[in-house]
């Protein structure tokens, strides 16, 4: 045996609203689908992804400084109501 171990690194990202990196799976993923932001939380919807912590103060940051339409590259501003449901859920 060569002492290896075997342990896979977590994947980080870091949230939009707080900009702390954390676990990929502590994160919600946010996905643009037409002019709207859909919340991903199984990760599998297509196109750029943009991660923000699952709570409202993160949400409310990242609207307030514009890095949901610049992070996903969408050319313009996206309605956030899908999002802040679940969220505050």
């Amino acid at each position: 045996m060569s002492g290896r171990t075997h342990a896979r690194a977590c994947p980080e990202r870091t949230c939009l609203g707080c900009r702390q990196r954390a676990a990929k799976t502590e994160l919600l993923r946010i996905v643009a689908v037409e002019d709207e932001c859909v919340p991903d939380p199984r990760g599998t919807l297509p196109g750029r992804g943009a991660y923000v912590h699952p709570v409202q103060v993160c949400l409310d940051q990242a609207v307030r400084r514009r890095a949901l339409p610049r992070a996903l590259r969408a050319p313009g501003p996206l309605d956030v109501k899908a999002l802040r449901r679940y969220v505050e859920q």
